[in-house]
């Protein structure tokens, strides 16, 4: 059952189901909390799963003003802090990952473990077929895929659409890149996923991976941007693994990541 909260200055709509520990969702840009509609299913078996849909996007309303990762991040902290979720796992998908890995950067007392799937944290990181749907070929056709769902449930109404869509597309043409030495500050557990024909280069995912302290890297095979929705099984249980208390022990550790 769907509930809103006002946090941070935005109304966020959210769906909670299981108890436990809690694993927030972040879903990826253009698209809502549906999208985790199979993860939801599996975590929620062991995890209290909180699936909040930002600002535009989903049921949530938008807001005045442009769009930041800063900004979204600023807001997740803010509704964690009023449903007094004092720390969560927190598993972001494409733009939801780059909100998790700012959210770790700026507040990292609220993250217990993060996951980033299919998230490039700088614009090298892109593949040029990402970089293709930069431009105004690309964006129409963004905008044309994400325009029936936006419709279906948005509460501002089909009409708005044109304004939240120029509002993501100024913020992926210009958000900055991440300096992934930053990264070296975050010592929380991190899992960096993405599908072996993704949106992310393979490469950028490895340098993401070493950059962090305690990483752990999973290419899924067979799999695209879209991994969550293909390979639910697999990601499903990679998640439920890398969330675990205990850790399988390493057998025959070779230091891949240290090379």
């Amino acid at each position: 059952m769907g509930q809103y909260v006002e946090a941070g200055g935005v109304l966020t709509y959210f769906e909670v189901e299981g108890e436990g520990e809690p694993v927030i969702l972040l879903h990826g840009g253009g698209v809502g909390g549906d999208s985790w509609v199979a993860q939801t299913a599996a975590l929620s078996q062991h995890y209290l799963v909180v699936v909040p849909e930002r600002r535009g996007h989903g049921r949530t309303p938008d807001v005045d003003g442009p769009v930041t990762m800063e900004l979204l991040a600023a807001d997740l902290a803010a509704f964690m802090d009023r449903l007094e979720i004092p720390q969560a796992h927190v598993i972001g998908w494409s733009d939801g990952g780059k909100v998790g890995a700012w959210l770790a950067l700026s507040r990292p007392d609220l993250v217990r473990k993060l996951v980033l799937i299919g998230a490039e944290l700088t614009r090298a990181g892109q593949t040029p077929a990402t970089e293709q749907l930069m431009t105004p070929e690309g964006l129409e056709e963004l905008a044309e895929a994400f325009r029936p769902e936006y419709e279906a449930v948005a509460p501002d109404g089909p009409g708005h659409f044109p304004v939240v869509f120029a509002k993501w597309a100024e913020m992926w043409r210009t958000m900055p890149d991440l300096d992934l030495a930053d990264l070296a500050r975050l010592t929380m557990p991190v899992l960096v996923m993405q599908g072996d024909d993704d949106a992310v280069r393979l490469e950028h995912s490895v340098e993401v991976a070493k950059a962090l302290p305690d990483a752990q890297l999973a290419v899924v095979p067979g799999t695209s941007h879209g991994l969550p929705l293909e390979k639910p099984g697999l990601v499903n249980q990679l998640l439920l693994d890398f969330l675990a208390p205990e850790q399988t022990p390493k057998l025959i550790p070779g230091g891949a990541l240290d090379c």
